[in-house]
């Protein structure tokens, strides 16, 4: 994602372009699709302007509600979710494996591995939303499931 961009209009212009918004939208999906195809949990090679299988909900953000000046400390708290990512992506990484035997040998993806991996890709979108598009002041939940 660009974030300097929309960080700087933040706080000196209190405005969040949508044409910039649009951009790290469309980045964010398809790299929320080729990350799924990665991941085994899909089997459509990622389209570059398809949705596909992967359906983001990120809202455009009022800039007038956003506050001015938290974009330049928000990569900083976001910290603890980096960390914690940091350890969930090393558990995404046995679970692809072993959900590359699961679908060799009964041709079925574990579900609850599914859930697991699709539970961490929601997780680090939500820290994305916030840290890095920078479209929302809510601090996200450390949770799979939000």
């Amino acid at each position: 994602t660009l974030v300097l961009g929309p960080l700087l209009m933040i706080v000196f212009r209190q405005k969040y372009p949508r044409w910039w918004f649009d951009w790290n939208l469309a980045l964010t999906q398809f790299s929320a699709r080729v990350s799924t195809y990665m991941m085994l949990m899909t089997d459509r090679y990622p389209s570059t302007d398809e949705e596909q299988s992967v359906h983001l909900n990120i809202e455009y953000p009022d800039a007038t509600k956003l506050n001015r000046w938290l974009p330049l400390v928000k990569w900083f708290l976001a910290i603890p979710h980096y960390i914690a990512l940091l350890f969930l992506s090393i558990g995404v990484i046995f679970s692809v494996l072993i959900s590359w035997f699961a679908i060799l040998f009964t041709g079925k993806y574990p579900e609850s591995l599914f859930r697991y991996n699709e539970g961490v890709l929601r997780w680090s979108t939500n820290v994305s939303a916030y840290a890095l598009l920078l479209t929302t002041d809510q601090y996200p939940p450390f949770s799979l499931k939000a």
